[in-house]
């Protein structure tokens, strides 16, 4: 449940404004971006080969593949925020936030059984999933060396993430419980599973840019807001969106059994959505006729119409810190950001 849906334009592809599939607004800032990208990616895969050929082939596996390298992107781009940016170091910390991110992604798949991520084979399925539990962790491990270089402070802080990490996957896993608050409990599992480790992403902006204490918690809570938004909206895409538009098929979690905002909204008690959309939720979905029916009614619900509210809301959350940030090309980049999380789901 991880939100990976922009795709990162190359330094020799991306048009003069765009960066991670977002048009950031200045020339300049962008091409300073897709420079600094183009040193996360070296140092991303220069680290990975340094194992033996057996480890560093399912390592560099999502490397190769793709991908937006969102989190790389947030630091570097609240790095700009700050009076004096250290490049090295948010070099550094973008790559250590690209590298958790890819071993979260590595044990995610074995646990969800899954078969393909990023449009390639998933690691566990091509080989198996000993091997890409340990390719998570020869990540993890090297995204510690790196985090060696930056200090006690930057260990700390990915600690805690660790922590936040793992606590979503099990929170998950357990369950809001019976009579619990649903769309409570899974509004703190995307959080801790998406949100947390965003919100490092932009504290390690603030840290490495000379901005004060107080704006380096105003960068936690941008991260945490932007995380949350974007798995809200990639849940409203995985039922709104034509696959032609996402990329994606859409009906997803309706298939899987899994129950995102739109659809707990929609089964809570006192919604107004019908007994019908109640009984195809109630299980995992295999028979194509009743995805479309399911797709057609969520796309209608009051449970869809709640959940695009609730992105608005973090969207504003995420635009109220920026309005006590800096001004200037990097601020109205984080905007348009932001912004493009709900434009994608319009």
């Amino acid at each position: 449940m991880s939100s990976d849906s922009v795709t990162t334009g190359t330094a020799e592809t991306a048009p003069d404004h765009v960066v991670a599939g977002v048009d950031v607004g200045d020339a300049d800032l962008a091409a300073l971006l897709r420079a600094r990208l183009v040193e996360v990616e070296e140092l991303l895969v220069s680290r990975l080969e340094t194992g033996e050929d057996f480890l560093t082939e399912v390592a560099l596996h999502l490397v190769t593949a793709g991908g937006k390298r969102f989190r790389p992107v947030v630091t570097l781009l609240t790095g700009e925020l700050g009076p004096e940016p250290d490049r090295e170091r948010l070099v550094k910390a973008a790559v250590v936030c690209e590298m958790i991110h890819l071993a979260t992604l590595y044990h995610d798949d074995v646990m969800d059984e899954a078969a393909v991520r990023r449009g390639v084979e998933s690691a566990n399925s091509r080989w198996d999933n000993s091997t890409a539990i340990l390719a998570g962790d020869f990540l993890f491990a090297h995204s510690s060396m790196l985090l060696a270089d930056l200090g006690p402070a930057a260990v700390q802080l990915i600690a805690q993430t660790f922590a936040e990490l793992v606590t979503g996957q099990m929170r998950e896993t357990v369950g809001p419980g019976d009579g619990g608050d649903a769309a409570g409990h899974y509004l703190r599992v995307i959080w801790e599973k998406t949100g947390s480790l965003i919100a490092a992403a932009a504290q390690f902006g603030g840290e490495y840019s000379g901005a004060s204490d107080e704006q380096i918690q105003s960068l936690r809570r941008l991260g945490d807001a932007v995380g949350i938004a974007f798995q809200i909206a990639d849940d409203i895409i995985d039922i709104a969106s034509p696959s032609s538009d996402s990329g994606k098929t859409p009906g997803t979690d309706l298939r899987e059994g899994v129950h995102t905002l739109p659809m707990i909204y929609a089964l809570e008690a006192g919604s107004t959505d019908g007994d019908r959309l109640r009984e195809l939720l109630g299980q995992p979905l295999t028979d194509d006729s009743e995805v479309h029916e399911a797709l057609d009614l969520l796309r209608a619900s009051e449970g869809m119409r709640r959940a695009r509210a609730t992105l608005e809301q973090y969207v504003a959350d995420a635009m109220a810190e920026l309005d006590v940030l800096p001004a200037g090309p990097a601020n109205e980049a984080l905007r348009r950001l932001v912004r493009f999380t709900v434009d994608r789901v319009s």
